[in-house]
């Protein structure tokens, strides 16, 4: 039975890795501190496979027993959460990279880091390759978020090429699905929300850019092959499935035959205006391709809201 840390473990995403570890036979390790995760992502893993550990990454911390991979996912993740927490975004970049690399180096792990798109700004290059260095603001509002996330590669490789650490790096575009918080601020939860309450849905600027957003379940797929393999990276996983803002709006408004209707707000400063990623490392070197379509995924994370979120039965939602 290998056994898997995975910081950010009752976080959206580290949740949902979490799950799928323990479906493949890991002994999975859990550490959060809950800032912007939930004790109710976790609070059905009860089984003697899992162990949670309350800590915070930011501050050097320990585990007694062996690890062979450490997953390092913690980090604010929606612009909300790293406008209000913006030092703490800085020092889970910094901070907590180094000590999730210095644990994964005592205990000879192999460590993934949970990289982002945001390292590509907003980018002039469509759709991004790996090879791309992006175009990012490093003074702007979204900077401590991009700039940590830049600072963790770079913290990734010194330590593969100076300790010989074996490492991945996963450059994760939008992704989406159950667990994600209703408030969380980014477009599919935000939309969601406002569609299962009847709200206007707001659009920011005129809603004419782009995001490719992934189903949860294909990203923590791509994730494990990248982890089993052999390669460094960094490779972008994610979906090639390309939507302007009042597209997206538009059909989650249909998924949920909601009467809301679609309003505009100001564009928010750095918002990039298009983001695809280009997946031919992932499909070459991991065999990845996403298995779940937009109104699919869609459908399984509006069932979800509306066990949380009501206002809509389940019989209404498709």
């Amino acid at each position: 039975m290998p056994t898997s840390l995975v910081t950010g473990g009752a976080g959206f995403l580290g949740s949902n890795l979490c799950d799928y570890l323990l479906s493949r036979g890991h002994r999975v390790i859990c550490i959060d501190n809950f800032e912007t995760g939930s004790l109710q992502n976790i609070a059905h893993l009860r089984d003697d496979s899992f162990l949670f550990v309350h800590a915070d990454i930011t501050s050097p911390y320990h585990v007694d027993e062996d690890v062979d991979f450490v997953y390092h996912m913690a980090s604010p993740a929606s612009p909300i959460d790293y406008a209000r927490l913006p030092l703490h975004t800085l020092k889970v970049g910094a901070y907590g990279t180094h000590n999730s690399l210095g644990l994964a180096k005592f205990k000879r792990a192999r460590f993934l880091l949970a990289s982002t798109s945001e390292v590509y700004g907003d980018p002039q290059i469509h759709p991004q390759p790996e090879s791309y260095w992006g175009n990012v603001n490093p003074v702007g509002v979204r900077s401590v978020y991009d700039e940590s996330k830049r600072f963790a590669e770079a913290a990734t490789m010194a330590y593969q090429r100076h300790h010989g650490l074996d490492v991945g790096i996963v450059r994760i575009f939008n992704t989406y699905g159950p667990r994600m918080r209703p408030d969380d601020g980014r477009a599919v939860p935000t939309f969601i929300t406002q569609a299962l309450r009847g709200e206007p849905i707001t659009l920011h600027g005129s809603g004419t850019q782009t995001r490719s957003i992934c189903y949860v379940d294909d990203l923590v797929r791509g994730i494990l092959l990248l982890l089993a393999s052999t390669e460094t990276g960094p490779i972008n996983c994610g979906t090639e499935d390309e939507f302007s803002m009042r597209e997206l709006a538009e059909l989650i408004i249909r998924l949920t035959g909601s009467e809301s209707v679609i309003t505009y707000l100001p564009r928010t400063a750095d918002d990039p205006e298009m983001r695809r990623p280009d997946l031919t490392l992932a499909r070459t070197r991991l065999g990845f391709a996403p298995r779940v379509g937009v109104e699919e995924g869609l459908r399984r994370t509006i069932e979800n809201f509306v066990q949380r979120v009501g206002k809509v039965s389940a019989q209404q939602v498709g």
